[in-house]
């Protein structure tokens, strides 16, 4: 176990901040004491957040961790870990401190953010790895921590953590890190409302609401999720029986709810909504979004450029009238494309997860 000791000076603690020591002292406590694994889901991140206590050598000292570390060209997991220890200025371990077989900790928090404009072309989410080690500056006590950072899956855990580089809270490199430290904020703030940890009076929190992920939809789930998508136009009576229908098959079993998922489109393009072929010219896009939103709807966009290349000029000109061009995700090559204002996106997204009723950002 490291030894954790709250050094006001010299440490990574800003008291505003939900990225310090002070809180993440907090989560390794829980990691160390009660459980070194969790998983739970949250209101607008997509699928698990994960969080896990690692230690060197010990996680690694397995038939395939041991197979990873020789691939990668190392002798063995300290010397891994001194090459992480250079990424982020922490002094490596001797060969002397090596023999003593100490145990070091590090924590790895992972989930998924929505990509920025350019990578949302190529991905619909991005993975964040943040892997958190502690240490001491200006300190005999631990009283800081450095963080190392990738969006790419380790599905060889030593090259991904290799892979890492290291993480300015402050001055993100790319959009990608800039999107996943203002989503690691929330989910810093998740992590202790789920496992009941105090956050410090000082902490400008990310969020006033629960984060938490309610565990089953409720029929007023589905009656918002319809408001939201169809923007309002729908008959109150037609809402409450289409609300009453969807909530009905959500209950039951998930085999046989994924395949009734796909009939509800009939229900959803009814309501509002353009079901396109993945291949679709500007003509096209302008006649139908006209029609949904029930107004002469042009936009500028190079020449020769169509289909998915066109959705960053489309949001440009939506966005004027504070809208935003969605799909359902229809598990087929087509689009079943539909528009919402864009200050309640947020929420359809997460009546998506909640109603398992899978909405993409474009």
């Amino acid at each position: 176990m490291i030894n954790i000791f709250s050094n006001l000076f010299n440490r990574n603690n800003d008291p505003k901040s939900i990225i310090s020591f002070d809180v993440i002292e907090s989560i390794y406590g829980y990691l160390y004491h009660e459980s070194n694994s969790i998983e739970f889901k949250m209101k607008g991140i997509y699928d698990s957040v994960l969080v896990n206590l690692y230690s060197f050598p010990y996680s690694l000292d397995h038939e395939e961790g041991r197979e990873e570390i020789k691939k990668a060209g190392f002798n063995n997991a300290y010397e891994v870990l001194n090459e992480l220890y250079k990424k982020i200025d922490i002094g490596a371990l001797s060969e002397e401190t090596m023999q003593q077989g100490l145990e070091y900790d590090f924590i790895h928090i992972q989930f998924y953010s929505e990509p920025g404009p350019e990578t949302k072309k190529y991905l619909k989410r991005v993975i964040n790895n943040f892997i958190i080690f502690f240490c001491c500056t200006n300190s005999l006590e631990t009283n800081d921590f450095k963080i190392l950072y990738s969006s790419t899956h380790f599905l060889d855990y030593t090259k991904g953590l290799l892979d890492t580089e290291k993480l300015d809270i402050d001055n993100p490199k790319t959009e990608t890190q800039q999107i996943g430290i203002k989503d690691f904020k929330k989910v810093l703030q998740g992590i202790c409302q789920y496992l009941d940890l105090e956050i410090p009076e000082t902490v400008e929190l990310p969020s006033t609401e629960n984060l938490l992920a309610n565990e089953e939809a409720t029929e007023a789930d589905f009656e918002e999720f319809i408001k939201l998508v169809s923007r309002g136009n729908i008959e109150e009576k037609e809402l409450k029986k289409q609300s009453k229908k969807l909530f009905k098959n959500y209950k039951k079993e998930a085999k046989e709810y994924h395949s009734i998922v796909e009939d509800h489109f009939a229900f959803f393009e009814s309501i509002d909504a353009w079901n396109s072929d993945w291949k679709f010219d500007p003509e096209d896009a302008e006649y139908f979004i006209s029609d949904l939103i029930g107004e002469d709807f042009t936009f500028e966009y190079p020449e020769e450029t169509y289909s998915h290349e066109l959705f960053p000029y489309i949001q440009s000109e939506l966005e004027r009238s504070n809208l935003e061009l969605l799909t359902y995700e229809t598990y087929g090559d087509n689009y079943l494309f539909f528009v919402a204002n864009k200050d309640e996106v947020e929420r359809i997204l997460e009546l998506s997860e909640l109603t398992k009723i899978e909405v993409n950002q474009l």
